[in-house]
């Protein structure tokens, strides 16, 4: 597909207009699916122009503009960013990671549903969120009978598709239209009682379409962009991040010595993000062949996995590349088109399917406490920094779940192993794998009392191993219950003591 021919079907032709002509087809109080996921795939015009007729009509006075964005996950200062800038944002879900949208969720002013991302699209179909009144999506083309070619992510995009009353269609031109192809829209999920089996067994096997099926009759505007992708770039792993991912590697030879994880290990789930990156990057440099990944998004470091042919074939719902990632990606996607595949978020998050295919999944967390119970949300109990995201969805149904994080933050003022963690996100019965870069903790098989002096003997930073082990053993010789010893009084002091003076440490 040329850039000159983008837009194929005749009646969608006469529907291309401008930015702020679709922006005045939104009305106040909309609930709007956009499309978008980690950064990838987002509509990058429409949001913008939305913005500034918001920002017109509040200056003007009057009842405040504000509308409901439902997305596939986070999206990019040119959403996010822009609408949460003009408060044009009443209700965000399902996951976020933008500065100017966190800052109105912790001081109250935007409310934030977080949720499981492969839930999404059944709430929506069981009508949790209400009538979905506008889909903004963004394509790589339109074919001739009105079908989508998907852009650098599905997400949601299938569900707020058939939900919406009105569609607005970014074709973006920036996207490269060899992406065509590269997709697996899955059109054969149900609610209960009507659900069949999805019938996924390995990450390469295609069990659904190429393009999304868009109503003509639907789509009220057609917008054409020529913006990129918007990523963060990823930093260079430190030392921290190194060093757990060689506990991670020692932890997959011991496995393999034992006959619990064949050779080829199984497949990878890998959160987003510079620790998790330096996983990828330490199994790129091991002994590894033609692993596989069913995971959420494909990362730099999964493209120079796929390269080397450390990785064999990727399975994910969206792409998170930095800028040096989209070159790349673009300069050889002939060679990625036949070893990368991308889902819409409700299969590729689907627990069926991560429990079927043995998903190794590994994220990131802010802290974990003693006994395993694991916080990925909310910094002190109350603040929220993105959501949840997919890691729910891996974690209680893969084969092995691991989480990972540096022992110590802010300057080594916060442990991230603490004696009850302020927030739980994933309980211990869910969490099989601790690491941070003094050790790794596996928890399998472990009694509560057990998995304490693991964490805290393998993962705690020196410099709070002597607190929580006397903690512990205070929490033992209280005679309050020797199951899961705790004192109460003293379970979330550490986070008291931070708030207060600004360190975890006693003697500060």
């Amino acid at each position: 597909m040329s850039t000159e021919s983008r837009i194929l079907c005749p009646a969608l032709q006469q529907r291309v207009t401008t930015a702020e002509a679709a922006a005045a087809m939104i009305p106040a109080g909309a609930n709007v699916g956009m499309s978008g996921f980690t950064g990838a795939g987002y509509p990058k015009a429409v949001p913008g122009a939305l913005a500034e007729r918001i920002k017109a009509h509040n200056a003007a006075g009057g009842k405040p503009f504000r509308i409901n964005v439902l997305t596939g996950a986070s999206t990019a200062p040119e959403l996010d960013g822009k609408l949460a800038e003009v408060d044009g944002i009443e209700m965000r879900l399902p996951f976020q990671s933008d500065p100017i949208c966190r800052e109105r969720i912790n001081n109250g002013t935007m409310n934030y549903a977080d949720y499981h991302l492969s839930e999404v699209a059944q709430y929506a179909w069981s009508g949790f969120f209400g009538k979905m009144d506008i889909a903004i999506i963004e394509v790589v083309g339109i074919r001739e009978d009105g079908s989508l070619i998907p852009s650098s992510s599905l997400g949601n995009n299938k569900t707020w598709i058939e939900q919406a009353d009105k569609i607005i269609l970014e074709v973006n031109h920036k996207q490269n239209a060899r992406m065509e192809g590269m997709h697996d829209v899955y059109y054969g999920a149900a609610l209960p009682p009507n659900r069949k089996p999805i019938m996924l067994t390995e990450p390469g096997q295609r069990i659904g379409e190429l393009y999304l099926r868009c109503p003509i009759e639907k789509v009220v505007a057609v917008v054409e962009t020529n913006a990129a992708d918007r990523n963060t770039p990823f930093k260079k792993p430190d030392d921290a991040s190194r060093k757990i991912a060689e506990h991670i590697l020692e932890f997959f030879d011991r496995e393999i010595k034992l006959g619990r994880l064949p050779k080829g290990l199984l497949p990878l789930q890998s959160g987003v993000g510079n620790i998790p990156n330096a996983v990828l990057e330490a199994l790129d440099s091991g002994p590894y062949k033609n692993l596989t990944a069913y995971t959420e998004v494909i990362q730099d470091g999964m493209l120079k996995m796929l390269k080397s042919g450390t990785l064999a074939m990727a399975s994910a719902t969206a792409f998170s590349l930095s800028p040096e990632g989209i070159e790349e990606f673009d300069k050889d996607i002939e060679f990625y088109r036949q070893k990368i595949l991308l889902r819409s978020q409700d299969i590729s998050n689907h627990p069926e399917v991560a429990r079927r295919l043995g998903v190794i999944a590994t994220n990131g967390m802010i802290e974990a406490d003693i006994y395993g119970n694991v916080n990925s949300t909310h910094v002190m109990g109350t603040r929220m920094m993105n959501g949840i995201g997919g890691s729910g969805d891996f974690a209680r149904n893969g084969y092995l779940s691991i989480f990972m994080s540096p022992s110590t933050a802010k300057d080594g003022k916060i442990s991230s192993i603490v004696p009850m963690v302020s927030h739980v996100d994933h309980t211990e019965h869910d969490v099989k794998i601790i690491v941070t870069e003094q050790g790794l903790a596996d928890l399998r098989g472990l009694a509560p009392r057990q998995r304490a002096l693991a964490i805290i003997n393998n993962c705690a930073h020196p410099d709070f191993k002597e607190q929580l082990l006397d903690y512990f053993e205070r929490a033992c010789a209280s005679g309050r219950g020797m199951h899961t010893p705790h004192l109460l009084n003293e379970a979330l002091s550490w986070h008291e003591r931070f708030e207060q003076i600004g360190t975890m440490k006693p003697n500060a």
